[in-house]
């Protein structure tokens, strides 16, 4: 099933805008031209704001649209073997000082040979001080180096829950709410929350044929395209950072839910608009700065189930009851608690 019916785009025509102030011409008295002035003004200004509240506004609309069309763009780096810090310096001198203090209260200014083996024993004290606490730091770092060794085998042989711990840390500042539910040997599954449609903009920034700017209303095809850009994307950089950062991972199954109208008790249930798997080595080759989001996931997936209807092709929610195992994925998840 090929999702949507073509690409998916738009332009702007936002520009300059100026105006400006006819001088006076004619025989009318001062006082009327001061009131003729005046209100020219102000119906210049008015239309003026109302221009520059335009532009702003195509400004921020075509800024939305093209966060849509580029959500999937987003570039994560690949988890590496996490490296222990090094120890801080250590400062000797506050050792010398403490030494040299004492031995300097414990000898007589007139006892020079005293205080002079005085003075070497606090030099070899402090030396000594600093060379244990060393010791006692590089301890520490080989401990905490070996901890996250053991972390780092866990999460390339992929642990379950070493994974799970992973993904959860890697989600939690997404702006589109995600989690890993599940870890089958190297596959791992997803469930990430989309918006609903009318998160999608209502009009999109254009020119009218005498060049002029004009926000058009996008048609019921143009919305339903945009929406399924907007669920793909997400899909995908869900499935991105998940590869990223959980290295071992050879495929991922994603399944994208959305919130559907309360039931009669007030209660928030999910419905399904995309579920599918992608293999970690599908994803090479990809041209991102050029394949739009939907293109990918038909293109990339192994499997998918997605469900579109209508003249405008519009996607619709799964019926769960014709797919038991995507089913058991959405009654694992705590939906309102996700949302």
């Amino acid at each position: 099933m090929h999702v949507g019916g073509g690409r998916t785009g738009f332009s702007t025509g936002v520009g300059p805008v100026s105006y400006y102030t006819s001088g006076y011409r004619g025989g009318t008295s001062s006082r009327s031209r001061s009131r003729t002035g005046t209100a020219t003004t102000n119906r210049q200004l008015a239309a003026a704001t109302r221009a520059a509240e335009k532009q702003e506004q195509a400004q921020a609309l075509a800024q939305a649209l093209l966060a849509i069309l580029n959500v999937h763009r987003a570039q994560f780096d690949l988890a590496q073997r996490p490296i222990a810090p090094a120890p801080p310096p250590i400062d000797v001198a506050a050792f010398r000082t403490k030494h040299v203090k004492e031995a300097k209260a414990s000898t007589s200014i007139f006892a020079r040979s005293a205080r002079k083996a005085a003075l070497e024993e606090a030099e070899r004290r402090a030396q000594a001080d600093a060379s244990e606490l060393a010791a006692s730091y590089e301890q520490e770092r080989v401990q905490w180096q070996a901890s996250l060794d053991e972390q780092w085998a866990a999460l390339n042989a992929n642990d379950p829950d070493t994974v799970l711990t992973v993904l959860a840390d890697a989600f939690e500042d997404n702006e589109a709410a995600a989690a890993a539910v599940g870890v089958d040997g190297s596959e791992v599954t997803l469930v990430v929350v989309v918006p609903a449609v009318s998160s999608v903009p209502e009009r999109k920034p254009t020119t009218t044929s005498a060049g002029n700017l004009s926000l058009k209303k996008l048609t019921k095809r143009e919305t339903a395209d945009m929406y399924k850009q907007l669920v793909c994307g997400q899909a995908l950089v869900t499935v991105k950072e998940a590869f990223a950062v959980a290295p071992a991972l050879t495929a991922a199954r994603i399944v994208a839910m959305r919130a559907a109208a309360p039931d009669a008790y007030g209660k928030i249930r999910a419905e399904v608009v995309l579920a599918a798997r992608f293999a970690r080595s599908r994803l090479d080759g990809i041209q991102w700065d050029h394949a739009d989001a939907a293109q990918i996931v038909n293109d990339a997936s192994t499997e998918r189930i997605l469900i579109q209807k209508g003249a405008v092709q519009e996607l619709m929610p799964v019926d769960l009851s014709r797919e038991p195992q995507l089913k058991e994925v959405v009654d694992a998840v705590d939906f309102e608690e996700l949302v």
